[in-house]
């Protein structure tokens, strides 16, 4: 199959990359000198692929620039907020065929993209040991037959996903028959194909470790660019710790803190034998009463 199109989803608000993501978007971070939106659109170009959409939603304006320097193509999304990312498929409804279907915060050492496909298909890593992660199996013809959040020696979700035709058509029927239920707007698009294997047929895309990398939170992404350990490039993380009399490194474990488990309000860190929380709005730096174990 001769691909369409990618369709390169970036409306969400990443808050587990927090704090870097309240003062940018997550995809418009430099990891390894280059921007990792940009590194992903070059590597779509270089594959021959002929049109790209970027689904917009949080800091939108961001992106802005993209269609100047890249030719690329913004959808917003309107319900990025109050939806998970079933809304930013339903945003690019209109363009869906044979097309990739993306993460803009997925960095690839090598380039996974080819202008034509064989099958729809998801992007796999092996986990030797257990994984939290979404991991699959297959059937005798090779396509996924079940999905299940965690397991071992599995088959694991990462990166992108290609989409046939076939597969859009199908999948965007369920989605618009099952888009208004109260119980779909919190579903990732994933736990909606969980629920119908038996007619969206999908493969395993299978890469060996070190091909497809997702940086959930600061502490993964110092991992593959060491950079960042000494410079977060975040104006709160830089600030808490010159208030705390400590090196920018010091501070690890980062998660963020939701107002109603929706809205980011701030996050907390460690530092040293100590757990700190700090909120965007007043600045203010606080100890929790309890020490860590």
């Amino acid at each position: 199959m001769k691909v369409d199109n990618a369709v390169i989803m970036a409306a969400g608000t990443s808050s587990r990359f927090a704090p870097l993501s309240y003062e940018r978007h997550k995809a418009m971070t430099v990891v390894r000198g280059e921007v990792l939106i940009e590194r992903q659109i070059e590597q779509l170009q270089a594959a021959g692929i002929p049109e790209i959409y970027l689904i917009t939603g949080y800091k939108a304006e961001q992106f802005d620039y993209l269609e100047s320097k890249y030719r690329v193509r913004l959808l917003h999304n309107p319900d990025y907020l109050t939806r998970n990312n079933n809304s930013s498929i339903w945003a690019a409804r209109n363009v869906l065929g044979n097309s990739y279907v993306c993460s803009s915060d997925n960095y690839f050492t090598v380039n996974p993209f080819r202008a034509e496909v064989n099958h729809a298909y998801y992007a796999a890593e092996y986990a030797e040991g257990t994984t939290d992660e979404w991991c699959m199996t297959e059937d005798a013809e090779g396509n996924i037959s079940t999905v299940t959040i965690g397991g071992e020696k599995s088959w694991y979700m990462l990166g992108h996903t290609f989409w046939s035709r076939e597969f859009s058509e199908r999948f965007l029927s369920i989605l618009e028959a099952e888009y208004d239920l109260p119980e779909t707007a919190g579903k990732l698009w994933e736990s909606i194909f969980m629920a119908h294997l038996d007619i969206l047929k999908m493969k395993i895309e299978k890469y060996a470790p070190g091909v497809i990398y997702e940086f959930d939170t600061l502490d993964e992404l110092r991992g593959f660019d060491e950079s960042y350990r000494t410079d977060t490039r975040s104006v709160f993380l830089k600030t808490a710790a010159s208030r705390l009399g400590v090196r920018e490194e010091d501070i690890t474990h980062i998660t963020s803190l939701k107002s109603d488990k929706t809205e980011a309000i701030g996050f907390s860190f460690d530092c040293g034998d100590k757990r700190y929380s700090w909120l965007y709005d007043t600045g203010v730096l606080e100890e929790f009463p309890r020490r860590r174990p």
